[in-house]
């Protein structure tokens, strides 16, 4: 059974948020971690996402294995140094700060049959569309910027008065 050993030092978000992320992923196969953290909204879980495409291309191109047969067995999540900053409060006193890192370990496992994939993730490349042409546009002349009509302030003045109309709480 291969193992693959992926490792992030030094994260700049704090460990207890990192294991909110990595708690769900415990067991899951690449493709599954994979859409599991490209749908998150966390910030860790793009670090994650990252940090497990580079362990899916170490396994590609270093051991020329199928990634797809590799399932997350174990992460780590432990604390990394801490930035210890000051904050100014009230009668010169100030408060400490702990800027916290983490430090994830993941260790990839190979299993002997293929996992069943419920997701799949397809990244199609973007259409390039065609630019529009550029239409030549005549340069008005003063005069012809003078004399034309303005008609689009009046238009604007009427919502102008609706909203200051209102009455005031």
């Amino acid at each position: 059974m291969n193992e693959e050993k992926l490792q992030l030092n030094y994260l700049n978000i704090a460990p207890r948020k990192v294991r909110l992320v990595t708690d769900i992923l415990r067991g899951l196969s690449i493709n599954e971690a994979e859409a599991q953290l490209f749908n998150m909204s966390n910030r860790a879980a793009g670090v994650l996402l990252k940090l497990l495409k580079s362990g899916e291309a170490n396994i590609k191109n270093n051991k020329q294995k199928e990634p797809s047969k590799y399932f997350i067995s174990t992460i780590k999540v432990d604390g990394g140094p801490m930035l210890k900053r000051m904050m100014a409060r009230a009668r010169g006193r100030g408060t400490a700060i702990q800027k916290k890192t983490s430090h994830i370990t993941i260790v990839l496992k190979e299993s002997e049959k293929p996992l069943n994939n419920k997701w799949k993730i397809v990244s199609e490349k973007p259409k390039l569309a065609k630019k529009p042409e550029k239409k030549e546009t005549k340069k008005k002349t003063y005069e012809e910027h003078a004399n034309h009509d303005h008609g689009k302030i009046e238009e604007k003045r009427g919502f102008l008065e609706r909203v200051f109309r209102r009455k005031s709480v």
